[in-house]
């Protein structure tokens, strides 16, 4: 994956992400690419917003890109690296490479998708890491129930 398209494509993410810390939810987003770089669907966390647990920002840029014959080639991008959930929806459906923010803050199944033929790339991208965080110190509980800690 070229590094330079892989960060362009992150401030796409990043821009939901925004979007999702401004609304008062949980400053994750994500961007689903297709194998010829048009932005297919873009996303964020909205588990707050719509007291949805499954409104994930992988899974809110998957919907928005709506049915797909095929996900082969495809790209998710998303600003932290995906939990099991996220990365199950990556497998299930075939997506073929992640661009990972960063996975300081949270290391979720990235290295499993990679173990399974999923191309990853990790940008360790400092906005990324400052977004989460701030956002884990000023809302830890929060945090926590997103990655279903009590």
């Amino acid at each position: 994956m070229d590094l330079e398209l892989a960060r362009q494509w992150l401030g796409t993410a990043l821009g939901e992400a925004r979007a999702g810390r401004g609304e008062g939810g949980v400053p994750i987003g994500a961007a689903l690419y297709g194998a010829d770089g048009t932005l297919l669907g873009r996303g964020r966390n909205r588990r707050v917003q719509d007291g949805d647990p499954s409104a994930h920002g992988e899974t809110a840029a998957f919907r928005a890109a709506g049915r797909q014959r095929s996900y082969w080639g495809t790209t998710m991008v998303t600003t932290l690296s995906p939990c099991w959930y996220c990365s199950g929806l990556v497998r299930q459906f075939g997506i073929s490479r992640v661009v990972v923010g960063e996975a300081r803050t949270f290391h979720g199944g990235h290295e499993w998708l990679e173990e399974h033929g999923v191309e990853v790339l990790v940008l360790d991208d400092p906005e990324c890491v400052a977004l989460m965080r701030e956002f884990i110190a000023a809302r830890p509980e929060l945090w926590n129930e997103d990655i279903g800690h009590e």
